[in-house]
């Protein structure tokens, strides 16, 4: 970005900051001076998984708005607490700013870090030293991970913060052992018929499948969100297909649907040649 970009984009921010506190001023929005940290919450979360679906479908002009979405929701916890007297917007561009500055002393510094392994490791050494050093430092290793979050992503953090001090598989095959191992309880606890037990045994197949996913370098949050988008577009592929013939999902059988399933991964497969 040019000083002129840099300049707009400083310029657009200040308006974004004056029209929300407009919104919140006693002239301005019922509904926007009502909010509270807590009701808005959830619109944060909502506009999370519309950046992540934006990104997904590399819906680019979506996305450019859905960030501009997601900023308004830092702005407006910021505004509130700036009217509660608690820290301003600058204080959060401040802490972020001297944040990345601080945990980069290979950009920024003299030390070394040749290979992304190494800057993570040096990130997460830096942040530990940070708590210590403000007396934030957590009692538990796994205290720093957030318990608010997909259940995925938080299997694969405490999978890989407990992987940091040698608690982990040394191979993706001894995983593949522990996933034999929960589907045969898993079969079992089915046999039993007790849905408590079936309800752990599942949980802990996800687990384990978590744990391969990290082993295999893959993000098993995104697997199962590309997964999903498969998913959507061969039901919409047998729904049109039925469309077609002018019936609905409630008239076809099974096989039916499972034709026009396999003609869709056919057609995928095509696409891809």
């Amino acid at each position: 970005m040019s000083s002129a970009d840099y300049s707009e984009a400083a310029r657009k921010f200040a308006r974004l900051l004056e029209i929300m506190a407009h919104l919140r001023a006693p002239d301005g929005c019922p509904w926007d001076r009502r909010q509270t940290f807590d009701s808005i919450k959830p619109y944060l979360l909502e506009e999370t998984y519309e950046v992540l679906d934006a990104i997904d479908r590399r819906a680019w002009p979506e996305l450019a708005e859905e960030l501009g979405d997601l900023m308004l929701q830092a702005v407006f916890f910021a505004q509130m607490a700036s009217e509660e007297g608690l820290f301003t917007i600058a204080d959060s561009l401040d802490a972020i700013a001297e944040k990345l500055i601080r945990r980069h002393p290979h950009v920024f510094a003299e030390a070394q870090a040749e290979t992304p392994e190494d800057v993570k490791r040096r990130w997460d050494q830096i942040k530990l030293e940070e708590k210590q050093a403000a007396g934030r430092a957590r009692a538990g290793w796994l205290e720093g991970i957030p318990r608010a979050q997909p259940a995925l992503m938080e299997a694969q953090q405490l999978t890989a913060k407990a992987a940091a001090v040698g608690f982990d598989w040394q191979q993706a095959g001894q995983v593949l052992e522990k996933l034999a191992e929960e589907l045969r309880e898993l079969d079992e606890a089915c046999r039993r018929g007790v849905q408590e037990e079936i309800k752990e045994e599942i949980g802990d197949l996800l687990f384990v499948l978590v744990n391969l996913a990290r082993l295999l370098k893959v993000d098993a949050e995104q697997a199962l969100r590309e997964t999903n988008v498969k998913f959507r577009s061969r039901f919409s592929y047998l729904e049109k297909k039925l469309s077609e013939q002018g019936r609905s999902l409630d008239d076809a059988t099974l096989e039916e649907m499972d034709n026009f399933w396999n003609e869709a991964k056919k057609d995928e497969a095509k696409k891809q040649e």
